[in-house]
C-alpha cells in the first residue's frame, strides 16, 4: 500500500494498493487523533511508502493557526516514525504537475481530477488532495518497478 497525506486540519490520509484497486480514505475532520493513531498502527505493516505534502505556514495565517498547523504536521511525522513507515515530502507543485491538475489556488481542480480518476468514490475537497498524493506515490512506485 502507498499512503498519501494532506496534513491540513481538513485534510485526509489515503491508502492505495499498487494496482489502485483497493482504496481506503480517512478524512481528518471525522477522526480523533486517537482513531488516527490506531489507523496508522493497523496499516503500518502494509504501507511500503508514505508521501506527505510538504507544507509551510501561509503569509496571512495567524500565529495560533500556524502553531496549530505545525503541531498537527509534527504529530503525523511522529506517528509515521513510531510505526517505522518510510515517508517522503512532496510539494504540491510536483504532484499536481505530475497529475496535470495545477490548482492555482482553485481546489475544485484537484477535486475534479480525483473524481475523474476514481468515479466510484464520492470525492470531497477534504479527501481529494490525499487521494491524489497517494496516486502520485503509486505512479512513482510503478515507474520504479515496484508493481508486481
Amino acid at each position: 500500500m502507498i499512503m498519501g497525506i494532506d496534513p491540513g486540519k481538513s485534510g485526509a490520509m489515503a491508502l492505495l494498493s499498487l494496482d489502485k484497486k483497493d482504496t481506503f480514505i480517512y478524512p481528518f475532520s471525522k477522526h480523533t487523533t486517537f482513531d488516527l493513531a490506531e489507523v496508522f498502527k493497523d496499516w503500518a505493516p502494509e504501507v511500503t511508502m508514505c508521501y506527505i505534502e510538504k507544507v509551510h505556514s501561509m503569509p496571512k495565517q495567524g500565529v495560533v493557526s500556524s502553531f496549530s498547523f505545525g503541531k498537527n504536521f509534527g504529530w503525523y511525522l511522529g506517528v509515521l516514525d513510531a510505526h517505522q513507515i518510510p515517508y517522503d515530502f512532496i510539494s504540491p507543485m510536483k504532484w499536481q504537475n505530475a497529475l496535470s491538475c495545477r490548482t492555482g489556488g482553485d481546489k475544485n481542480i484537484t477535486k475534479a481530477k480525483a473524481q475523474q480518476l476514481y468515479p466510484s468514490i464520492k470525492i470531497t475537497h477534504a479527501i481529494a488532495d490525499a487521494l491524489l498524493i497517494a496516486t502520485y506515490g503509486v505512479n512513482i512506485s510503478q515507474q520504479n518497478g515496484l508493481l508486481i
